[in-house]
């Protein structure tokens, strides 16, 4: 059933992705961390110790209780019928999955970018990434929104896939509750340098092969789309280091070496200067059209990654 669910729930997020209007689970998870972060801050010593400590504690709960919730409902499904068993698993398997998103967000920067609309390509591109974008120049917003799209194929698409066809829709959304828990708390600014370090410290855990296993699918997706595999081969091995995270960079590296041109470098968080290093060398300028050309990369390699697990899957 798990080969079934996970293929339905990737033709389900490639021709629906996530509509506005259908509840998701990471908004629900969203509001968890939130509720879990402010009773915790109210009732332990704020202290790093006490701070640590209420991390760890939002870092063990959502998790633990996304999977046996998920799996509960999935096996009380499957008990009344095994077709709305395969039905529950695959709407979340769907659900977990953000390849059309990604596209969405990705393509509504493009098309201000080439108008040319500064103002309405940096409010487009501040949906999808968290740094300051106000101040963004063209070639700013380009490399953010390509950057996002390399970035987010790992943990938006290739991990959450990795996991669902290992235990199904319960596990691929266990993993996002472990993303969005790093997304909101693994900040190491003076509010949640320490309560936040669990969260961050699992969600590199949970990252670490799935980010390695994008970075590599990624150079053979440039193959697949007429970018350069030997750049992006190069690069990876080069730069797949050149991140404070041991693991966002696996993808950007080899998004821009199949590319030819330079990402990532000093940015903005919070009105905060953050100097960090370059990725891929700049053979060429980036351009718009860099975000339809990964865009393209990401979809290639998640079909490659649906159609290698499927396979392993079958095999044993």
């Amino acid at each position: 059933m798990i080969g079934e669910a996970v293929l339905g729930g990737f033709v389900l997020d490639t021709l629906f992705g996530d509509p506005p209007w259908l509840p998701h689970p990471v908004v629900l998870m969203g509001k968890a961390i939130s509720a879990l972060e402010k009773r915790l801050r109210a009732r332990l010593p704020q202290t790093p110790q006490g701070e640590l400590l209420g991390g760890a504690v939002v870092a063990f709960t959502l998790p633990v209780g996304t999977f046996l919730l998920t799996s509960l409902v999935c096996l009380g499904a499957a008990k009344l019928s095994p077709w709305l068993g395969l039905a529950v698993q695959m709407f979340w398997c769907g659900q977990a999955l953000a390849a059309k998103g990604l596209a969405q967000e990705s393509t509504n920067v493009y098309r201000a970018l080439i108008k040319p609309d500064l103002p309405a390509a940096r409010k487009a591109v501040s949906r999808i990434v968290g740094r300051d974008t106000q101040n963004l120049t063209l070639e700013g917003v380009t490399k953010a929104a390509v950057e996002t799209v390399a970035e987010n194929a790992s943990d938006g698409v290739i991990a959450p896939l990795l996991y669902m066809l290992l235990g199904g829709a319960p596990l691929a959304l266990t993993y996002k509750a472990i993303n969005t828990m790093d997304s909101m708390l693994g900040y190491k600014n003076e509010k949640y340098l320490y309560f936040g370090r669990a969260a961050a410290k699992l969600d590199d855990a949970a990252n670490y092969l799935p980010s390695r296993l994008a970075g590599l699918l990624w150079c053979a997706a440039a193959a697949l789309t007429g970018n350069s595999p030997k750049g992006a081969w190069r690069i990876w091995r080069r730069d797949r280091r050149c991140h404070a995270s041991p693991n966002s960079a696996q993808t950007e590296s080899a998004c821009a070496g199949a590319l030819g041109v330079q990402l990532a470098g000093p940015a903005y968080y919070f009105g905060e200067y953050y100097a960090k290093p370059t990725i891929g060398d700049p053979l060429r300028p980036i351009e718009p059209e860099d975000i339809r050309r990964a865009n393209r990369m990401m979809y290639a390699e998640s079909v490659l990654a649906l159609a290698v697990g499927l396979a392993v899957r079958a095999i044993l």
